[in-house]
């Protein structure tokens, strides 16, 4: 039988296998493939790394030193509570929605930094759908722009930010900072602005637009479907220019557009 034949060669090769590095070094034992297990353990480790560094990394979680930590994917909303008489817009109940999950989504990810309060939630690819998608843009002296797809690329460069780099975000979630809409098919839109800080500098400011899907298996359950995040650093400003307090420049029915697949303008610095 082919399946005792490929259980057979599997036993022989964890058996004449000396050790963990031995046996993933394999020309068979794919790079991508050790990756992804790692991020399904909660493992943060940097996309561009290299295969032997993948390794290292298994060692370390299955001789005991990394912990691996499961978690409930994507963010639960919590029940809608009255208050009053007044009935809630549907508008409002968007808005809400937002604003919960900004706060969910900026603590959990700050609290990865190396100096940050560590959160009860786990930071990883569950709280993405597996087609996520990642436009990053930043501008500090010069443009660059980075796309990724996948829920494990998605969520592994948005955790290398604040983990590798030191990154801090300070989101405005007040009503110049944070609009939220909903498109026809049911996808939330979020957009918010606010500063992005390392150690006791404020490097610049960013605005971040996320789409939100919500699961159909978890009640009150929406997990990232879209992120576009856009950073301009303080030194992108050209002499006279000076960086505005971080606000969103469009309207919530405008926000739509970007579900259309177009480009919205997010930092307009005024000349003083």
């Amino acid at each position: 039988m082919a399946v005792s034949f490929f259980a057979e060669a599997i036993h022989a090769i964890l058996v004449y296998s000396q050790n963990v590095e031995e046996l993933l070094r394999r020309r068979k034992v794919y790079r991508e493939i050790i990756f992804k297990y790692l991020a399904a353990q909660g493992i943060s480790v940097p996309p561009s790394s290299e295969k032997h560094v993948l390794i290292e990394r298994v060692r370390q979680l299955w001789s005991g030193q990394l912990t691996a930590r499961a978690a409930e994917p994507g963010h639960r909303k919590p029940p809608a509570q009255s208050h009053g008489n007044g009935q809630k817009s549907p508008q409002d109940d968007i808005v809400g929605l937002g604003g919960e999950f900004c706060q969910w989504y900026f603590e959990l990810l700050n609290s990865q930094h190396p100096l940050g309060i560590k959160s009860e939630a786990t930071w990883g690819p569950q709280h993405f759908w597996e087609d996520a998608k990642l436009k990053f843009c930043y501008n500090t002296l010069e443009k660059n722009v980075e796309q990724y797809v996948g829920a494990d690329m998605v969520s592994l460069r948005l955790l290398s930010l604040v983990k590798e780099e030191c990154l801090l975000f300070n989101p405005n979630l007040h009503s110049s900072g944070l609009k939220c809409a909903m498109s026809p098919h049911g996808l939330v839109l979020v957009a918010v602005a606010g500063t992005v800080h390392r150690d006791n500098t404020c490097l610049g400011v960013f605005e971040q637009i996320f789409g939100l899907i919500s699961c159909p298996m978890r009640n009150n359950t929406w997990k990232i479907k879209l992120v576009n995040l856009k950073i301009v650093g303080q030194s992108a400003l050209e002499p006279g220019m000076q960086m505005e307090q971080p606000s969103i420049k469009y309207e919530s029915n405008q926000l739509r557009e970007f579900y259309d697949g177009n480009e919205l303008t997010v930092f307009e610095p005024q000349k003083f």
